[in-house]
């Protein structure tokens, strides 16, 4: 029986990992890595780090595309209700895979309890394989805890943490992330806000829509609300921002779980 733990590079999938090490052992434990083509460079640092720390398999995989390719591929620009590139990058790549093997398997995923209500669409997602979730496992551990454990390994998480973000995947930007997710990826990385706002304004003009990752919206109503627009706002208040708003970012989740 081999143990696949879905391994995003970020530090509760390090955690998932450990824990599926140390209940069934290094060498019947495969870590799964599924390149978007636009993860921060600090990440690929800890995915070593951390594999090598488990001492299991690393499988690096890779579509070849980004998630802008995939959103003009498919002539849909993803937002907060769906996200093709994960669908493409990860989901889709990491089932190619496990369907090649040759041999029974169990799947992991990162998910903690205070996500518990997504297990169920997620193993209906993954049939007929068999998906479990360590981080649920007793005893439960903090995010703070998540940390500990790995100072206490030697191991320095991805730099984007310390940088503010919630999550370390596809260098601190994703079409899920709310308000605030925006505001620090600005922040930090001006140049790399930059660039996804260029590419948000090339898929506007692509398909010829007023579209947009994030949504306004004040008095009641929904509407686009550009990364360019975003940028430019001179407060919160003139754009209603959630400073409070993260959204998820779960990339190996699916979408039939989502609000």
């Amino acid at each position: 029986m081999k143990h696949i733990v879905f391994f995003s590079s970020g530090i509760a999938s390090w955690v998932a990992a450990r824990r599926v090490v140390e209940r069934f052992g290094a060498n019947d434990t495969i870590l799964v890595f599924a390149d978007t083509g636009i993860e921060d460079q600090d990440n690929y640092r800890f995915l070593y780090e951390g594999a090598k720390d488990t001492g299991a398999e690393l499988v690096y995989l890779k579509d070849g595309r980004t998630p802008w390719d995939v959103f003009k591929d498919d002539r849909f620009l993803g937002n907060t209700r769906l996200a093709t590139c994960s669908k493409r990058l990860k989901q889709e790549v990491c089932r190619r895979y496990i369907d090649g093997l040759d041999c029974e398997f169990i799947l992991y995923l990162g998910i903690d309890g205070m996500e518990s209500h997504r297990i169920p669409a997620i193993r209906k997602g993954y049939e007929p394989y068999v998906v479990d979730f360590p981080l649920c496992w007793d005893p439960w551990l903090t995010r703070d805890q998540y940390f500990q454990l790995a100072a206490q390994r030697g191991l320095k998480p991805p730099r984007l943490y310390e940088l503010g973000f919630s999550h370390a995947n596809c260098g601190g930007f994703c079409v899920k992330a709310g308000h605030t997710a925006f505001i620090t990826l600005l922040a930090n990385f001006p140049e790399r806000y930059g660039f996804h706002e260029k590419k948000e304004q090339e898929m506007r003009e692509y398909l010829n829509k007023d579209i947009s990752i994030l949504r306004d919206r004040r008095g009641g109503k929904t509407k686009p609300l550009t990364m360019k627009v975003f940028r430019e706002a001179k407060s919160a208040a003139d754009l209603g921002l959630d400073f409070d708003d993260w959204s998820t970012c779960g990339c190996f989740l699916g979408d039939e779980d989502e609000d």
